[in-house]
């Protein structure tokens, strides 16, 4: 166990510019969304889903980022700033959309914790087997143009971007809070 404590202790993000190739085998990938599925979810209810984009497919999907940032600016006449939209799903080798699904009738705040539960899984399933990864959430994950574009239902909300690849240098570490600052011991 203690080889897993230390794996939760070190593991970091990567920004997508330090993601690069090689990127996860098709295998790999299902391995991940395997592990990504085995999370807490209260009533059985799979509240999440997943959208792969890797190869080709991140070009299309930044297609579509650039329709929805377009109909969503209607002034910008940037074309080099509507450019790089189309290139943010190209950045990584492999993106994944990490999908909040509601179902009717059962407590909404526990499925969206489902959901980030998932999006967290899979990060961790990507550092087990030795890749890098970030989880972005974006403008796009708020926009309605790119939702309808990405053909999500109306329950639906993206809960995350994870990019993954291999970093091509090691992040650095971060200053985390310390405890005294974020735990409190209830005292009745």
């Amino acid at each position: 166990m203690n080889t897993v404590i230390d794996f939760l202790k070190t593991r970091r993000s990567v920004k997508i510019p330090n993601l690069v190739e090689p990127g996860p085998s098709h295998n790999q990938i299902e391995e991940m969304l395997k592990i990504a599925s085995r999370i807490p979810d209260h009533g059985k209810l799979a509240p999440w889903r997943f959208i792969v984009f890797e190869g080709d497919s991140r070009k299309a999907a930044g297609e579509l980022l650039k329709k929805a940032y377009a109909a969503e600016h209607p002034d910008e006449k940037d074309e080099e700033r509507l450019n790089f939209e189309v290139r943010k799903f190209t950045l990584a080798p492999l993106v994944i959309a990490v999908v909040s699904s509601i179902k009717d009738g059962k407590p909404e705040w526990e499925q969206i914790l489902s959901a980030g539960v998932a999006c967290y899984n899979l990060e961790l399933a990507a550092a087990a087997m030795g890749f890098s990864s970030d989880w972005l959430t974006e403008w796009y994950s708020y926009s309605d143009a790119f939702h309808d574009l990405m053909g999500l239902a109306p329950n639906e909300r993206f809960a995350g971007f994870i990019n993954i690849g291999t970093a091509a240098k090691k992040p650095a570490e971060r200053e985390r809070p310390s405890l005294d600052q974020i735990v409190t011991y209830w005292k009745s």
